[in-house]
Protein backbone atom coordinates (compact mmCIF):
# COMPACT_ATOMS: atom_id res chain seq x y z
CA UNK A 1 0.00 0.00 0.00
CA UNK A 2 1.29 3.66 -0.87
CA UNK A 3 1.33 6.02 1.46
CA UNK A 4 1.15 9.13 0.01
CA UNK A 5 1.62 12.98 1.37
CA UNK A 6 -0.94 15.71 -0.28
CA UNK A 7 0.70 18.54 0.83
CA UNK A 8 -0.37 22.44 0.64
CA UNK A 9 2.24 24.85 0.11
CA UNK A 10 2.07 28.85 1.18
CA UNK A 11 0.20 28.03 4.47
CA UNK A 12 1.05 31.73 6.08
CA UNK A 13 1.08 33.75 3.06
CA UNK A 14 -2.46 34.99 3.46
CA UNK A 15 -5.76 34.37 6.04
CA UNK A 16 -7.46 32.96 3.06
CA UNK A 17 -4.72 31.14 1.58
CA UNK A 18 -4.71 29.64 5.05
CA UNK A 19 -8.74 28.79 5.85
CA UNK A 20 -8.38 27.15 1.90
CA UNK A 21 -5.53 24.88 3.27
CA UNK A 22 -7.51 24.31 7.00
CA UNK A 23 -10.62 23.53 4.37
CA UNK A 24 -8.85 21.24 2.47
CA UNK A 25 -7.65 19.18 5.43
CA UNK A 26 -10.45 19.06 7.66
CA UNK A 27 -13.49 18.17 4.29
CA UNK A 28 -10.90 16.83 1.86
CA UNK A 29 -7.66 14.57 1.53
CA UNK A 30 -5.21 17.42 2.18
CA UNK A 31 -2.84 15.78 5.19
CA UNK A 32 0.15 18.17 5.14
CA UNK A 33 1.06 21.78 4.84
CA UNK A 34 4.83 23.87 4.91
CA UNK A 35 4.72 27.10 6.61
CA UNK A 36 6.39 30.63 4.87
CA UNK A 37 7.09 32.27 8.18
CA UNK A 38 8.25 35.65 6.73
CA UNK A 39 4.87 35.95 5.25
CA UNK A 40 2.28 38.20 7.38
CA UNK A 41 -0.11 35.59 8.25
CA UNK A 42 2.40 32.77 9.49
CA UNK A 43 1.32 33.70 13.20
CA UNK A 44 -2.13 33.05 11.63
CA UNK A 45 -1.09 30.28 10.16
CA UNK A 46 0.54 28.72 13.32
CA UNK A 47 -2.78 29.26 15.27
CA UNK A 48 -4.39 27.16 12.98
CA UNK A 49 -2.25 24.29 12.74
CA UNK A 50 -2.46 24.35 16.77
CA UNK A 51 -5.87 23.83 16.67
CA UNK A 52 -5.89 21.16 13.97
CA UNK A 53 -2.76 18.73 15.45
CA UNK A 54 -3.46 16.09 12.72
CA UNK A 55 -1.91 18.33 10.34
CA UNK A 56 1.43 17.77 9.71
CA UNK A 57 3.10 20.92 9.04
CA UNK A 58 6.66 21.67 7.71
CA UNK A 59 8.84 24.81 6.51
CA UNK A 60 8.00 26.28 3.57
CA UNK A 61 11.62 28.09 2.69
CA UNK A 62 11.58 31.57 0.67
CA UNK A 63 13.44 34.09 -0.81
CA UNK A 64 11.42 35.52 -3.08
CA UNK A 65 8.58 36.29 -1.85
CA UNK A 66 7.85 39.24 1.22
CA UNK A 67 10.00 40.24 2.81
CA UNK A 68 12.89 38.29 5.14
CA UNK A 69 12.73 37.65 8.59
CA UNK A 70 16.90 37.97 9.02
CA UNK A 71 17.49 41.93 10.07
CA UNK A 72 20.82 42.02 7.95
CA UNK A 73 20.51 40.51 4.47
CA UNK A 74 21.94 43.01 1.87
CA UNK A 75 22.26 40.80 -1.07
CA UNK A 76 18.66 38.97 -0.94
CA UNK A 77 16.72 42.37 -1.05
CA UNK A 78 16.24 44.99 -3.51
CA UNK A 79 16.16 48.80 -2.46
CA UNK A 80 12.79 48.04 -1.35
CA UNK A 81 13.92 46.25 1.32
CA UNK A 82 12.15 43.04 -0.06
CA UNK A 83 12.97 39.72 -1.49
CA UNK A 84 14.42 39.63 -5.12
CA UNK A 85 12.95 38.29 -8.12
CA UNK A 86 14.58 34.91 -9.40
CA UNK A 87 17.07 36.12 -11.68
CA UNK A 88 18.05 38.59 -8.24
CA UNK A 89 18.86 35.88 -6.44
CA UNK A 90 20.80 34.31 -9.30
CA UNK A 91 22.81 37.57 -9.96
CA UNK A 92 23.17 38.90 -6.21
CA UNK A 93 22.16 36.39 -3.24
CA UNK A 94 24.88 35.22 -1.26
CA UNK A 95 25.67 32.36 0.54
CA UNK A 96 26.60 33.09 3.67
CA UNK A 97 22.71 35.72 3.56
CA UNK A 98 20.82 32.70 2.18
CA UNK A 99 21.79 30.41 5.05
CA UNK A 100 21.01 32.95 8.02
CA UNK A 101 17.93 34.31 6.44
CA UNK A 102 16.88 30.47 5.97
CA UNK A 103 17.77 29.77 9.81
CA UNK A 104 16.21 32.63 11.00
CA UNK A 105 12.97 31.06 9.38
CA UNK A 106 13.52 27.94 10.41
CA UNK A 107 13.64 29.82 13.89
CA UNK A 108 10.74 31.37 13.80
CA UNK A 109 8.83 28.44 12.79
CA UNK A 110 9.75 26.94 16.04
CA UNK A 111 8.65 30.20 17.91
CA UNK A 112 5.65 30.00 16.50
CA UNK A 113 5.70 26.75 18.84
CA UNK A 114 5.49 24.27 16.16
CA UNK A 115 7.43 21.56 15.42
CA UNK A 116 8.15 20.78 11.63
CA UNK A 117 7.65 17.77 9.97
CA UNK A 118 9.97 18.89 6.83
CA UNK A 119 11.82 21.34 4.73
CA UNK A 120 10.31 22.37 1.08
CA UNK A 121 10.73 25.91 -0.42
CA UNK A 122 8.94 28.64 -2.52
CA UNK A 123 9.22 27.86 -6.25
CA UNK A 124 11.72 24.47 -5.44
CA UNK A 125 14.68 26.69 -4.30
CA UNK A 126 15.91 24.51 -1.81
CA UNK A 127 16.68 21.84 -4.99
CA UNK A 128 19.20 24.69 -7.00
CA UNK A 129 22.93 23.05 -7.05
CA UNK A 130 23.70 26.54 -5.43
CA UNK A 131 21.50 26.59 -2.39
CA UNK A 132 20.96 23.33 -1.78
CA UNK A 133 24.29 22.17 -0.10
CA UNK A 134 22.83 25.00 2.52
CA UNK A 135 19.24 23.48 3.13
CA UNK A 136 21.45 20.12 3.98
CA UNK A 137 23.21 21.80 6.32
CA UNK A 138 20.58 23.34 8.33
CA UNK A 139 18.07 20.03 7.81
CA UNK A 140 21.24 17.99 10.07
CA UNK A 141 21.76 21.06 12.47
CA UNK A 142 17.84 21.41 12.80
CA UNK A 143 17.23 17.53 12.60
CA UNK A 144 14.25 18.51 9.68
CA UNK A 145 14.07 15.86 6.61
CA UNK A 146 13.32 17.33 3.31
CA UNK A 147 11.10 17.14 0.31
CA UNK A 148 12.79 15.43 -2.81
CA UNK A 149 13.19 17.77 -4.94
CA UNK A 150 14.43 15.28 -8.42
CA UNK A 151 16.09 11.85 -9.13
CA UNK A 152 19.28 13.75 -8.87
CA UNK A 153 20.99 12.03 -5.90
CA UNK A 154 22.84 15.11 -5.27
CA UNK A 155 19.32 16.04 -3.68
CA UNK A 156 19.43 13.19 -1.11
CA UNK A 157 22.74 12.79 -0.67
CA UNK A 158 23.02 12.07 3.09
CA UNK A 159 20.51 9.22 3.54
CA UNK A 160 19.18 10.31 6.60
CA UNK A 161 17.54 13.12 5.14
CA UNK A 162 15.41 10.98 3.12
CA UNK A 163 11.39 11.74 2.92
CA UNK A 164 9.33 10.41 -0.25
CA UNK A 165 10.48 8.28 -2.02
CA UNK A 166 8.94 9.82 -5.27
CA UNK A 167 7.27 13.67 -5.38
CA UNK A 168 4.52 14.77 -7.84
CA UNK A 169 4.27 18.77 -8.52
CA UNK A 170 2.03 18.18 -11.84
CA UNK A 171 -1.27 19.38 -9.97
CA UNK A 172 -1.13 22.90 -11.06
CA UNK A 173 -2.08 25.81 -13.86
CA UNK A 174 -5.11 26.90 -15.14
CA UNK A 175 -7.15 23.40 -16.77
CA UNK A 176 -6.90 21.53 -13.92
CA UNK A 177 -9.84 19.06 -13.29
CA UNK A 178 -10.75 16.56 -10.81
CA UNK A 179 -10.57 13.90 -13.52
CA UNK A 180 -6.54 14.91 -13.93
CA UNK A 181 -5.80 14.23 -10.18
CA UNK A 182 -7.49 11.29 -10.09
CA UNK A 183 -5.27 10.21 -12.72
CA UNK A 184 -2.39 11.46 -10.49
CA UNK A 185 -2.85 9.64 -8.43
CA UNK A 186 -1.82 6.61 -10.47
CA UNK A 187 1.55 8.01 -10.45
CA UNK A 188 2.32 7.34 -6.83
CA UNK A 189 0.95 4.17 -6.86
CA UNK A 190 4.55 2.35 -7.83
CA UNK A 191 5.99 3.98 -4.80
CA UNK A 192 6.05 2.46 -1.09
CA UNK A 193 5.83 6.65 0.11
CA UNK A 194 4.92 9.86 -2.25
CA UNK A 195 3.90 13.52 -1.85
CA UNK A 196 1.47 15.52 -4.43
CA UNK A 197 1.91 19.27 -4.37
CA UNK A 198 -1.16 21.30 -4.01
CA UNK A 199 -2.42 25.21 -3.68
CA UNK A 200 -5.57 25.45 -2.20
CA UNK A 201 -6.81 28.77 -0.93
CA UNK A 202 -10.48 31.28 -0.96
CA UNK A 203 -9.21 34.35 -2.55
CA UNK A 204 -8.51 37.20 -0.63
CA UNK A 205 -6.70 40.71 -1.19
CA UNK A 206 -3.48 40.05 -0.33
CA UNK A 207 -3.46 36.64 -2.54
CA UNK A 208 -5.34 38.50 -5.39
CA UNK A 209 -3.41 41.29 -5.62
CA UNK A 210 0.03 39.34 -4.58
CA UNK A 211 0.14 35.93 -6.74
CA UNK A 212 0.19 34.77 -9.97
CA UNK A 213 -1.64 32.23 -9.47
CA UNK A 214 -4.41 32.87 -7.63
CA UNK A 215 -7.80 32.10 -9.24
CA UNK A 216 -6.06 28.78 -9.82
CA UNK A 217 -6.22 27.87 -6.39
CA UNK A 218 -10.04 27.85 -5.54
CA UNK A 219 -10.39 25.27 -8.24
CA UNK A 220 -7.85 23.44 -6.01
CA UNK A 221 -9.42 23.30 -3.29
CA UNK A 222 -13.26 22.49 -5.13
CA UNK A 223 -10.99 19.48 -6.06
CA UNK A 224 -9.44 18.58 -3.15
CA UNK A 225 -12.51 18.50 -1.14
CA UNK A 226 -14.55 16.23 -3.84
CA UNK A 227 -15.48 13.20 -2.21
CA UNK A 228 -14.94 11.48 -5.59
CA UNK A 229 -11.49 12.18 -4.60
CA UNK A 230 -11.54 10.57 -1.66
CA UNK A 231 -13.47 7.61 -3.24
CA UNK A 232 -10.61 6.84 -5.86
CA UNK A 233 -8.18 6.75 -2.95
CA UNK A 234 -9.40 4.64 -1.30
CA UNK A 235 -10.70 2.41 -4.26
CA UNK A 236 -6.80 2.51 -5.00
CA UNK A 237 -5.94 1.48 -1.61
CA UNK A 238 -3.61 4.71 -0.89
CA UNK A 239 -3.05 5.78 2.97
CA UNK A 240 -2.81 9.28 3.43
CA UNK A 241 -0.13 10.18 6.15
CA UNK A 242 2.23 13.33 6.81
CA UNK A 243 5.85 13.22 6.42
CA UNK A 244 5.73 12.05 10.31
CA UNK A 245 4.98 8.47 8.54
CA UNK A 246 7.25 8.37 5.84
CA UNK A 247 10.32 10.75 7.07
CA UNK A 248 13.65 8.67 7.98
CA UNK A 249 13.51 7.29 11.54
CA UNK A 250 16.72 8.79 12.93
CA UNK A 251 14.81 12.26 13.18
CA UNK A 252 11.84 11.08 15.25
Amino acid sequence: MTKLIINADDFGYSKGVNLGIIEAYQNGVVTSATMMTNMPRAAHAAALALENPGLGVGIHLVLDCGAPVCDHVPSLVNEKGVFHKMAGIEQFAELADIENEYASQIERFFALGLKPTHIDSHHHLHGHQKIYPTVERLAEKYRIPIRKVSANPQHMSNVKLQTAQYFNHDFYGDELTLEYFIGLLDTVLPYETAEIMTHPAYIDEPLLTGSSYALQRVRELAILTDKRVQEAIADKKIELVTYTEVANQFFV
